[in-house]
């Protein structure tokens, strides 16, 4: 969308209600004819403009994309997302974010898609990734700390997100699953992927994956029973840039915290409070070497402790987490 396109679309929802083309051609220093074709373009692109001889444009409808434009009017935010870059489909968010912080991009960007060919989840594993009911969006970070610490984030990212959507889905039980996901009632509702550049005691570069199921009405046969969506656990819809946008306005003062302290001790509690796996056996899968235990929480710094059947305590810094079918409990 070019910066005239924008303009006009930022003129017509700061009115609310007509502006004659003449207005319009008088702001932005063009023709009344190229303000129509800027109108149709917005059109295609989703927007719904009514047309009134004699009293110009009126925005009746947006598509809801979570772009800088509709996002923007509901950050609160001084650095997250004051750069949004937003794509119709990308084969990656992560990918396209990466890209970015290569070529220079400051802390704070922001990619969304409406859709991706290729999104993942940790393991390689895909994520469903429908166009123009979910969210998709990865965030640069550029923290001033060790590498070591930085598997914190995931963690971190996961109390903004229980924060900002038990905000907006009253009454569903969402806890958070170590290391990287939320579940609403047992079921994937958010997956977060961490990737990192770096290199000795010197982080470059974080892009931070976020995938939310929004308003998604249907899922694949083989995560039906895994997997949910908002709509699916409130029966209602919601607005894919305010989510955004609470999203980023929960984890920009966490975040900001975390650089001082660099710990979990801004949301350990937190953590602990809506932990999924707290108490339960579960099995961790670390790349072919198997635990199983009692997980008794989580450490200052991220690892999930976990209770031995020989008595013993360990801490595990990643892994895949399943809890332990009832007939196989011991």
């Amino acid at each position: 969308m070019s910066a005239t396109t924008i303009r006009i679309l930022e003129e017509l929802m700061r009115s609310g209600g007509f502006r004659s083309g003449e207005e319009l051609s008088s702001v932005l220093g063009s023709t009344r004819s190229a303000v129509w074709k800027h109108i149709r373009l917005l059109r295609q692109d989703g927007y719904d403009i009514e047309a009134v001889t004699g009293r110009g444009y009126r925005l009746t409808a947006t598509p809801g994309y979570p772009d800088a434009i509709e996002t923007g009017r509901f950050l609160q935010t001084s650095v997250l997302g004051q750069r949004i870059e937003h794509h119709r489909s990308v084969m990656s968010t992560n990918a396209q974010a990466r890209k970015l912080a290569r070529e220079g991009a400051p802390e704070g960007l922001v990619v969304t898609a409406d859709a991706q060919t290729g999104g993942r989840g940790r393991m390689q594993r895909v994520w469903h990734s429908p166009p123009g009911v979910n969210l998709y969006f990865s965030i640069v970070l550029r923290p001033p700390v060790p590498p070591r610490v930085v598997p914190q984030i995931p963690l971190l990212a996961a109390a903004a997100l229980h924060t900002a959507l038990a905000s907006v889905a009253g009454g569903v039980e969402l806890r958070i699953k170590w290391p990287n996901d939320l579940l609403a009632g047992g079921r994937k509702l958010c997956g977060i992927l961490c990737e990192m550049e770096s290199e000795a005691d010197m982080t470059h570069v974080v892009i931070v994956g976020i995938g939310v199921n929004v308003n998604l009405r249907a899922l694949p046969p083989e995560i039906e029973t895994v997997a949910t969506s908002l709509l699916l656990e409130t029966g209602r819809e919601f607005s894919r840039p305010e989510l955004l946008a609470s999203i980023l306005n929960a984890f920009e003062p966490l975040y900001r915290r975390w650089l001082e302290v660099q710990d979990l001790s801004p949301v350990f509690d937190y953590l602990e409070e809506y932990s999924w796996l707290r108490g339960k056996q579960v099995e961790v899968d670390q790349y072919g070497r198997r635990l199983k235990g009692v997980a008794a929480g989580i450490s200052p710094t991220g690892e999930l402790l976990l209770d031995m059947p020989d008595g013993s305590q360990t801490m595990v810094s990643s892994g895949e987490t399943h809890l332990i079918p009832d007939n196989e409990r011991t």
